[in-house]
Formats: structure tokens, C-alpha cells, sequence
């Protein structure tokens, strides 16, 4: 179902970006981050070192962040880890973009509760904005993709863009939500309905004393 990337041509994307290293910031927090595994271990930082690598993509091009080849190198290099795997780790998970995409990296969910309770008029409105699968829009703001499960199957149908889920959606709210980020504004995350993370519609029909705050049932029990 995931769209395949459009990874640009290698020569191209060596001459922009073979020159990579961390900015000051995450310098720090690369040292902070390899210090969590003990000596030889160093390859499980793969994962996070990555994620801070497409984060700095993404601040230097204005956009959600991707993983050019020699970044992955670099990150690679930094673990002690051969490029291939690094590039194995890269290539199994949808977090890391393979090539580039807009400030805005709209990840619809059309797998079965979501396309069940109405994926496809997410769908329809991310084409009415003039969004197109696997492709982003010619002003850079939006790169759409259809991806597997995200997870909050019970507040379907829903989307992620960067690092924000937005559920409950109808064609009108996400309509909504594009415009709001278009016009350089910041929509609510979660759902959009008004219903409380994964409450019942209409509210919690139990625990409410949990709505507002962290209630201690135990003196209830006995």
C-alpha cells in the first residue's frame, strides 16, 4: 500500500549533501544518545541517530526531512556500522523518508477500520487541495502517502503528518486541518470530533474522575 520513494539521482544528491555533519546542537545530543549503550553496542543508536539526521535535513530544507545516501553513510560511520545495514534499517520503516518531501508529510491510514469508516473522503479531500499520492504539491508544502496501520484504529479513519496524528476525520475536517497548515497555522492534534483521546463519543461512560486529572481509585476498593 506505501507509495515507493522517488529517490533522486545519486549524483546529484552526493553534490548536495556529501559535505553532512551535525550542527553544534546535535553533536551534543549524538554523544547523549550513543552513551545510553554500553561500550559495543554502539550500532542500537541507529535508530534514534537517524531520526536527528532527517530532523537536520529537514531544518537546513525547510522541510519534514529525508535521508539522502550520504547522510545514511554518515550516520552509519558514526556507529561503526556498515552502510548497508544502516540502509536496511532505512528502508523497512516508513519513519525515515527515502526521498524528499514538503514541510508537511500528510501519511493517510487506508488499511481496513480506517477505509471501513472513511478513509477514502480523507482521500478526497487531500486530491480536492490538490494533493496527489506519492507526490508533493508545487509549492513544497504537502507530500501525500497511503501507509499500512498507524495504530489508532479505534479514532479511524485518521492521518500523520510529521509528528502529529489527526483523527476522527471527515471531509470537511481534514479539509479544514490543509487549509490551517497552508495559511501557516497550527490545527489541534487528535480527534476532531471533540470526543476526549479514545473515549466513547459522547464522553467516558466510567473512570471520569480520570478526565481532568490523574484520580487515585484505590480508596474505592476495599
Amino acid at each position: 500500500m506505501a507509495d515507493a520513494a522517488h529517490i533522486p539521482d545519486e549524483a546529484e544528491t552526493r553534490a548536495r549533501w556529501s559535505g553532512f555533519a551535525w550542527n553544534a546542537a546535535n553533536a551534543e545530543k549524538v554523544k547523549e544518545i550513543i552513551a545510553r549503550y554500553p561500550p559495543g553496542r554502539e550500532h542500537s543508536a541507529i535508530m534514534p541517530l537517524l531520526d536527528l539526521a532527517q530532523r537536520q535535513v529537514g531544518e537546513e530544507t525547510q522541510t519534514q526531512g529525508w535521508l539522502p545516501v550520504p547522510v545514511i553513510e554518515y550516520v552509519a560511520k558514526a556507529v561503526g556500522m556498515p552502510y548497508m545495514r544502516a540502509y536496511e534499517v532505512v528502508s523497512f520503516y516508513t519513519m525515515y523518508n527515502m526521498a524528499p518531501v514538503g514541510r508537511y508529510h500528510v501519511q493517510v491510514c487506508g488499511t481496513t477500520p480506517c477505509m471501513l469508516r472513511g478513509s477514502d473522503d480523507v482521500m478526497a479531500a487531500c486530491k480536492n487541495r490538490g494533493l496527489a499520492k506519492g507526490r508533493t504539491t508545487g509549492d513544497g508544502l504537502f507530500t501525500l502517502t497511503e501507509v499500512e496501520c498507524l495504530g489508532a484504529c479505534a479514532n479511524a479513519p485518521m492521518v500523520q503528518i510529521n509528528d502529529d496524528n489527526y483523527e476522527d476525520l471527515t471531509f470537511d475536517s481534514m479539509s479544514a486541518i490543509l487549509e490551517a497548515l497552508a495559511s501557516g497555522g497550527t490545527p489541534k492534534p487528535g480527534p476532531q470530533n471533540g470526543r476526549q483521546t479514545s473515549a466513547p463519543e459522547g464522553g467516558p461512560t466510567c473512570l471520569k474522575e480520570m478526565i481532568d486529572a490523574n484520580h487515585d481509585y484505590r480508596g474505592s476498593w476495599t
